[in-house]
């Protein structure tokens, strides 16, 4: 089936959050967050490396509006359903990446607001997020990959519930542009999914 047919969610809601698809519009308030965040996500994200502007980031968002629309790129912000959904809602975001729907097979990524740390907003979201990927889009795999030193990143991964597979040794470059080792987790069906 050409993935164009193949009907994904906008919305996701779990007991404290919603993961809702980008919309134009929403750049100002991600825009707040990142800069809110931009000490604990530059060591990790390339993109996170300089302050950037409301016009950015509304570009960007309507860029993530066009992929999620040509099932590209399915990413969401996150929200705290306790909060407004304005900019002091933004969690952060998550969305499928790198996908391959011939298999089909889905890598999640993440960042998270700063000052949210420790209660489990993104480790709720990878299982809503990886729950919808095997339910909704018949995933075989869904994976997540993140620089060997980030020891945040893998806790979320193995309370989600992912299986740590291996260390891909000076796979990819490090925001520094060094060589830098990356963590493989997954939840693959028939293994971790019924």
């Amino acid at each position: 089936m050409d993935p164009l047919l193949i009907e994904v969610p906008e919305r996701i809601e779990t007991e404290r959050l919603l993961l809702r698809r980008a919309q134009p519009g929403d750049g100002p308030a991600v825009c707040a967050a990142v800069r809110a965040s931009l000490e604990e996500l530059r060591p990790w994200m390339p993109w996170a490396q300089a302050e950037t502007s409301e016009d950015v980031s509304e570009t960007h968002v309507r860029r993530m509006c066009a992929n999620f629309s040509l099932r590209l790129d399915l990413a969401y912000f996150t929200f705290d359903r306790a909060l407004d959904s304005g900019e002091a809602g933004v969690v952060g975001a998550i969305g499928l990446h790198r996908i391959d729907w011939t298999v089909p097979r889905f890598e999640i990524g993440y960042w998270r607001r700063s000052g949210l740390a420790g209660r489990g907003f993104v480790s709720e979201a990878v299982r809503a997020l990886s729950r919808m990927a095997f339910d909704r889009l018949s995933a075989q795999r869904v994976e997540i990959r993140m620089d060997d030193r980030n020891a945040a990143s893998a806790r979320v991964a193995e309370r989600a519930g992912f299986t740590f597979e291996g260390l891909l040794r000076r796979d990819a470059l490090a925001v520094d542009g060094a060589p830098r080792n990356t963590r493989v987790y997954s939840r693959v069906r028939g293994i971790e999914e019924p």
